[in-house]
């Protein structure tokens, strides 16, 4: 028998092991959310692999297929194992997976592996490694962390070290050049900040900053700038893939084409990964279009609204940032396969091919479900003890 207190779970000590706790105290409905999308991603990979595979002439037309369900169980495991952090092991290995991303993201500007003109990349045994997807979760995180301590140790400049943890991650980004990532980064780090008590001073400095980066931006990079322009001005432009997009969305129509009859994933090199929401919406219409929608929402919502009911100002505003993180990075997928924004090459979570992107919103989405769990007593004495 168990005793419910307040927010926290009294054990007996005979259904007091680790995985007992964790099986508790998680958000089932979370885990079983994200474990739909990652088996939509699987059902969606079958209908966009094998046409990528023909376009770069591979032998094995399921080449894609295949490493999209390694990279999906290895999703599930890592999400699932870092779920069942504490709290206090959640900022430590945060750390570390910061660190070892911040060196990797310095090391690619001399070492990187170079593609469509960014080099964002970097080669280890065989495989490409994208280190910013393990970058953004542990930083909000670590985030999250330094500002809490402001009401510990009022004293102490916490949120001018979280500022240059962030703007140094920024620079890095910014260099490859990855402005996408940079402006989600930017995004998930001032929910970050405003959950833990945003300064009206500080809220104008992201402001202006922003919005003077934006223009140097615009101005400093021809790609920025090409896409703001064809954006605004789609005729003067080649929007092909965007077009196509659209094009294949309005197609499915309320029900679809139906499962393989769509002809998006023929024309678009990107199909499986980048435009994979198209793909969706050609074969199976408005409907399960939407519904993918509601179920990003649903997490969110429900992430959110965990965060907010947790007490303790470290883990309530680094899980905030986190679910921001990753609902922005599925909102701006989404918005530029419906033509809401200008094109950016972004995954949709969980659902794209891509190991980089897969495990970063595993890593990300794990780290939060921690945040988030219901705390024992014994767990809450060792986290403040």
């Amino acid at each position: 028998m168990s005793v419910q207190m307040g927010d926290s779970l009294i054990l007996p000590r005979a259904d007091g092991s680790h995985v007992t706790e964790w099986r508790r105290s998680v958000d089932w409905q979370i885990l079983a959310a994200s474990t739909m999308l990652l088996g939509l991603g699987l059902m969606l990979s079958l209908a966009a692999g094998p046409p990528a595979a023909e376009r770069l002439d591979l032998t094995d037309a399921f080449y894609f297929v295949k490493r999209h369900v390694v990279f999906a169980g290895a999703a599930l495991v890592l999400m699932v194992g870092t779920s069942m952090l504490d709290r206090v092991w959640v900022r430590r290995i945060s750390a570390v997976v910061f660190c070892g991303s911040f060196v990797m993201l310095a090391a690619i500007l001399i070492i990187g592996h170079e593609a469509k003109g960014a080099q964002r990349w970097i080669e280890l045994g065989g495989f490409t490694l994208q280190p910013s997807e393990f970058a953004k979760p542990a930083l909000v995180v670590m985030a999250g962390w330094l500002l809490a301590q402001r009401q510990l140790y009022p004293g102490g400049p916490w949120a001018v070290v979280a500022l240059v943890f962030y703007v140094v991650t920024l620079g890095l980004l910014l260099l490859q050049p990855d402005v996408g990532q940079s402006a989600l980064l930017t995004a998930a780090f001032i929910v970050t900040f405003f959950v833990s008590g945003l300064p009206w001073r500080w809220a104008a400095m992201f402001f202006g900053g922003g919005l003077g980066l934006s223009v140097a931006l615009y101005g400093l990079l021809p790609h920025v700038r090409h896409r703001v322009n064809s954006f605004i001005n789609p005729s003067d432009y080649d929007t092909y893939q965007i077009d196509k997009a659209s094009e294949a969305i309005a197609r499915g129509g309320f029900l679809g084409a139906g499962p393989g009859e769509g002809t998006v994933k023929t024309h678009l090199p990107d199909a499986h990964t980048d435009f994979i929401y198209a793909v969706l919406g050609e074969e199976f219409g408005y409907i399960a279009a939407l519904a993918l929608i509601a179920l990003y929402g649903f997490i969110c919502w429900r992430g959110l609204r965990g965060a907010s009911r947790v007490r303790d100002p470290y883990p309530r505003s680094a899980a905030a940032g986190l679910f921001a993180l990753f609902g922005l990075q599925a909102a701006i997928n989404i918005a530029v396969n419906v033509s809401l924004i200008p094109p950016k090459g972004m995954t949709l979570p969980f659902i794209s091919y891509g190991g980089s992107s897969m495990l970063g919103i595993a890593l990300t989405l794990g780290l939060a479900l921690a945040l988030i769990r219901r705390q024992s007593t014994a767990a809450a004495w060792s986290e403040h003890g």
